[in-house]
């Protein structure tokens, strides 16, 4: 898959970065904005990111340069991404928390700032949410943590269905809480849950149709950037299998999604953008505490529910934050 960057330079002009770098960085820092998934659907991840830099006081192309990399869900593509960013070298380097792994395994000196989903202690991206140490410091927007509260809003809307099916996406510390919370907690009301693991493209449709086939009442759509940059197929297949689906983003629901529950991600990497500025102007990762989000918000999609034929009980429509009719 073709790589996707856009890169912001003084007056236009190709910039060399010999040992002399700071220098010019001086007149124009440049940052790298690293994302594990694709770049093509993060557009409200970019935008909220300058939104960020501005509030800070920098503007893209004015007084600050910034890369737009994608690891394209390769992990070796990841690696030599950041690898490319340190030897230019970046000022900082920023993005989700797939990718700010992959930066703290490579550098111990360039600042780096992450927004995760998760845990950042239990990732290893930092050693204390107050303290982090070292280099690296971020956002955390609450989600893989959430399971269990978007488990229960999902039997209110479908108390009927004796099984639900979950979308995971295996293999990050973010994802395997998720999924032992939900498995838990789900084996405590007696509720038969069908977990599949998804890794590409191809296999979300094969799961969705597995999971309707031994009858599935209900989707839970399982945290992580994978299926966050894959929304829109997830989505449509719920909707093509006419099944109620709980997400953990805002953005599923605006996509056409029945409903969500979780943090915002849009304003967790404004608040990275923010920060990256307050390292640009001096300070360091190892002195600002990573920020976490503290507003919870359930939103609903009455159209789809519409769509889908279902009532909304209205216990459920009194704790929506935002419905979208």
């Amino acid at each position: 898959m073709r790589r996707r960057q856009f890169i912001i330079l003084v007056g236009g002009a190709a910039v060399a970065w010999p040992l002399a770098a700071r220098t010019q960085q001086s007149a124009m820092p440049l940052v790298g904005f690293v994302r594990s998934e694709s770049l093509a659907d993060a557009t409200n991840l970019v935008t909220a990111f300058r939104n960020g830099l501005k509030e800070a006081g920098f503007i893209e192309g004015q007084n600050v340069g910034v890369e737009y990399h994608s690891g394209e869900s390769q992990a070796e593509r990841l690696q030599s991404v950041v690898a490319e960013l340190i030897r230019r070298p970046v000022s900082v380097i920023a993005g989700n928390s797939l990718a700010m792994l992959a930066a703290k395994a490579a550098t111990a000196t360039i600042p780096v700032v992450f927004a995760s989903g998760g845990d950042p202690v239990q990732q290893g991206l930092v050693a204390s949410l107050n303290r982090p140490g070292g280099n690296v410091t971020g956002v955390v927007f609450i989600t893989g943590t959430l399971g269990t509260k978007r488990l229960e809003l999902l039997r209110q809307i479908a108390p009927k269905a004796t099984a639900i099916g979950m979308l995971a996406n295996p293999n990050t510390t973010e994802t395997e809480a998720e999924r032992t919370d939900v498995q838990a907690a789900a084996q405590a009301i007696g509720l038969q849950l069908i977990i599949v693991d998804v890794g590409s493209d191809s296999d979300i449709e094969r799961a969705v149709a597995a999971l309707v086939q031994r009858g599935v009442g209900a989707l839970l759509v399982g945290a992580g950037g994978f299926m966050t940059s894959r929304r829109e197929r997830v989505v449509a297949l719920a909707t093509r299998h006419a099944l109620p689906a709980m997400y953990d983003l805002r953005e599923f629901v605006t996509a056409g999604g029945l409903m969500s529950y979780g943090t915002s991600i849009t304003d967790a990497f404004r608040q990275v953008g923010v920060y990256t500025g307050r390292i640009l102007k001096g300070e360091k990762p190892a002195d600002l505490p990573v920020m976490q989000s503290t507003k919870f918000e359930l939103v609903l999609n009455l159209k789809t529910a519409k769509t889908l034929g279902l009532a909304i009980p209205p216990s459920l429509l009194a704790l929506a934050d935002e419905v979208i009719e």
